[in-house]
């Protein structure tokens, strides 16, 4: 048996990676045969109506003339029947499609072997099946239109949370705080200047925890918000049909650019108490605030307030930051780079 993974550039080659190996294994184990498995990354065009482009799929395969079975390990969420897909089978053509953001943002290297023998049980005739089918619990398969597609559909509650965890993990928003280049730049140049400044250790000194608190996210929401206006990043269903799915691409925006700008928030606050730690005599602190000493809350409280400042410059510095890098870490737009235009080598 010589199967063939074809996965998107990104997380889903790098997930590939990891199981390539127990998959082959699998595959001898359950089939008492020998496995070949082959790797290759390629993106996956879809059609303006965000369909699968199979033809471009067959040209990929076509490089694969001895492949018995495919499966494509997209990055793209699927969504069908008002619920999350997570894999798709095309027994005709002995192609599965298995959906990496529907598995959620956890899924362990377990699960995603369960779904790939489980694919290969589809794909075969009633009488190759392997005895183990390694069918995940929490799924079901079900016959859908002709030509024997069947498809595997997430579990009705949990299956929307998952899609959309998984899509924010494949936004991976910690990376996107380096597009932010800009931003973090004029974050820090403001920050900095609480280390400076006495009237902000007093103002630091007198709020109150959950003051401290409210102020900083209230700046990472602005910052959010900003981000998202600027750079046009929430989209609006073009028909009812998809404003399922398109509320699942706009959660994952959100969710990712608050992941990235607190991770940003909490850089700010480490270097700013650094720095404070190192500029600011306790002694002299002490004094400016009015207590017989200066304690190590009253450093943090002063990078707190200092990087809430910061962050709110920032926003205004991602302004200068290149709009086609930040819109390309999200899915929606990432998705129309992969709209095939029939009879163009080109995305639109």
């Amino acid at each position: 048996m010589q199967v063939l993974l074809i996965s998107d550039p990104g997380l889903p080659s790098r997930r590939i990676s990891t199981v390539k190996d127990d998959f082959e294994g699998l595959l001898r184990e359950d089939f008492d045969a020998s496995a070949q498995v082959d790797t290759c990354v390629e993106t996956l065009r879809v059609q303006p109506d965000h369909q699968l482009e199979l033809s471009t799929l067959d040209a990929i395969v076509a490089d694969y003339p001895d492949a018995d079975l495919v499966i494509m390990f997209t990055g793209i969420p699927r969504h069908t029947q008002r619920k999350p897909l997570i894999a798709e089978v095309l027994p005709s053509r002995h192609v599965a499609v298995v959906s990496a953001p529907t598995l959620g943002a956890l899924s362990t290297r377990r699960r995603l072997l369960k779904i790939f023998m489980s694919c290969i049980n589809q794909m075969l005739p009633v009488g190759q099946v392997a005895q183990k089918h390694r069918l995940p619990r929490w799924g079901e398969w079900t016959s859908s239109g002709t030509a024997g597609r069947r498809t595997l559909h997430a579990h009705t509650f949990t299956g929307g949370p998952r899609l959309v965890s998984g899509m924010t993990m494949a936004n991976e928003p910690l990376r996107m705080a380096s597009k932010l280049s800009r931003a973090l730049a004029a974050a820090s140049a403001t920050g900095a200047f609480g280390i400076f400044y006495s009237s902000i250790w007093q103002m630091a000194h007198h709020l109150s925890t959950l003051r401290l608190i409210s102020i900083g996210m209230i700046a990472i929401a602005v910052m959010v918000v900003w981000l998202i206006s600027i750079n046009r990043l929430w989209d609006r269903p073009v028909n009812e049909r998809l404003s399922q799915v398109v509320f699942y691409y706009n959660l994952s925006t959100v969710l990712t650019l608050l992941i990235c700008v607190a991770a940003l928030y909490a850089c700010l606050v480490i270097g700013i108490l650094a720095g404070s730690l190192v500029i600011i005599d306790p002694e002299f602190m002490a004094e400016i605030i009015g207590r017989p000493h200066a304690r190590f809350t009253n450093y943090l409280d002063i990078a707190w307030l200092s990087a809430a400042m910061g962050v709110v410059a920032g926003a205004l510095g991602s302004s200068f930051d290149d709009g086609a890098d930040v819109k390309n870490l999200t899915h929606v737009q990432r998705l129309r780079s992969r709209v095939y235009v029939a009879g163009t080598d080109t995305a639109t």
